[in-house]
């Protein structure tokens, strides 16, 4: 035992582990397609064993959950999955032309690493993208998308992975995250109004 692991230290160790370990719980009973307590206990077990064993950094969460952000952006999520399902669809069933593909960087502006897995995540998931590489240090996410025929294809891609940035700041991003992008939004609403005289 190190010296500073004290039983409080271990404590909120588990405490900060504990939406991890659940997910782990839920995985282990989905893979054995049983909901029982034995599957819960074995899963609890094998939980512990592994983030015990094959020690990674604590993942820091925000802290911070709004509900109804999070709500619209599951909505939005759905509803992005199935246009990217038709969209891709669409593009395999034209014979009389080839989807264009291209490999496009989108560095993303408030994210840190659970806000970029959130990102690179939600982008793989709908159809016609997979993130391919994240430059973590950069903050840059490069994605693999298809149905690309012009630069314009290339920053509405761009553009819209910012926006999924944004809908999970809004949703579960730290308070300094949510505040850094309340304040860009002013300053763009600030910028726009400017413009418009």
């Amino acid at each position: 035992m190190s010296p500073d692991a004290t039983p409080r230290s271990i404590l909120r160790d588990i405490w900060t582990q504990l939406p991890f370990l659940a997910w782990l719980v839920v995985l282990w009973m989905l893979l054995w397609h049983q909901f029982t307590p034995l599957a819960f206990v074995t899963g609890l077990l094998v939980a512990v064993f592994v983030t015990r064993v094959f020690r990674l950094p604590t993942v820091e969460l925000s802290g911070r959950v709004n509900l109804w952000y999070a709500f619209l952006f599951v909505v939005q999520f759905l509803w992005a999955v199935l246009l990217g399902a038709l969209s891709v669809t669409v593009q395999v069933l034209d014979f009389r032309r080839q989807p264009g593909a291209a490999i496009i960087a989108v560095p993303l502006r408030y994210a840190d690493d659970l806000v970029m897995t959130h990102v690179a995540v939600t982008s793989s998931l709908i159809p016609g993208s997979l993130v391919v590489e994240a430059d973590r240090d950069r903050g840059i996410l490069y994605l693999h998308v298809i149905g690309v025929r012009d630069m314009d294809d290339v920053e509405e891609v761009r553009a819209e992975v910012l926006r999924w940035e944004r809908r999970i700041v809004r949703a579960l991003g730290s308070p300094a995250q949510y505040r850094a992008l309340r304040d860009d939004e002013r300053a763009e609403a600030d910028a726009g109004k400017e413009s418009g005289r």
